[in-house]
């Protein structure tokens, strides 16, 4: 489990088959490879990776058939490129984003991006299954980046999130373009919820351990979920 806040920007590179090299580019890159153990969990730009080999001032990781398929690893790259790391949640350590799982639910893409007074506004698309648990000032995790949505239009499964300067400097957003693809997490309450409601539709009797049934739309609304 990840928090969304990154750590270092690295760099990553295909190694043949599905291994890949990341490289961390910062000097104070201390948080990712000062204990860095074989088996960790590493966000890798969104993308929850096991260390499998470790090296100087990096590790290598492998990707399996589903995370290419889902994430922009499975896209043609011949290149390094930048990529957000942020080592996994310790126990007992702030929570300065939201719950991001590492586990992407698919990919986006950067419509255009704006410089405004105090921040930046990067408009993204999201498909529909991603865009269903999209809310104005909900969690969205981008590339491994917990933001907070500020603009949500359902007709076109379009968001708009504001990005402070510090985190557009320090993450690989700076690097975007548009038509740039990105790797997109829902916010695992909003999974639960829909997974709640669902069950609570179905005609199933309760039992007296699980009275699911009862969570509807109107009970969410009146305890303050919508």
């Amino acid at each position: 489990m990840f928090t969304g806040l990154i750590q270092s920007l690295g760099t990553i590179k295909p190694q043949g088959g599905h291994s890949w090299q990341i490289t961390s580019v910062k000097q104070l890159s201390n948080a990712i490879m000062q204990d860095l153990a074989l088996g960790d969990s590493i966000a890798v730009d969104g993308i929850c990776l096991t260390v499998e080999e470790i090296l100087k001032d990096g590790f290598i990781a492998t990707a399996s058939p589903e995370t290419l398929r889902r994430t922009t690893l499975g896209q043609e790259q011949t290149q390094q490129r930048y990529v957000n790391l942020e080592a996994s949640l310790r126990v007992g350590s702030k929570v300065g984003g939201h719950f991001v799982m590492g586990h992407v639910d698919g990919m986006g893409q950067l419509l255009a991006a704006e410089q405004t007074g105090t921040s930046w506004e990067m408009t993204l698309t999201a498909p529909q299954a991603i865009a269903r648990y999209i809310v104005p000032k909900g969690s969205i995790a981008v590339n491994g980046i917990s933001l907070t949505v500020a603009d949500y239009q359902p007709d076109t499964t379009q968001f708009t999130v504001a990005v402070i300067p510090v985190t557009y400097a320090e993450t690989n957003l700076r690097y975007l373009n548009p038509g740039s693809w990105v790797n997109l997490e829902g916010d695992i309450l909003g999974k639960y919820v829909e997974k709640f409601l669902s069950l609570g539709n179905q005609d199933a009797q309760p039992t007296t351990d699980n009275k699911l049934d009862g969570i509807t739309p109107s009970f969410l609304a009146e305890h303050g979920y919508m």
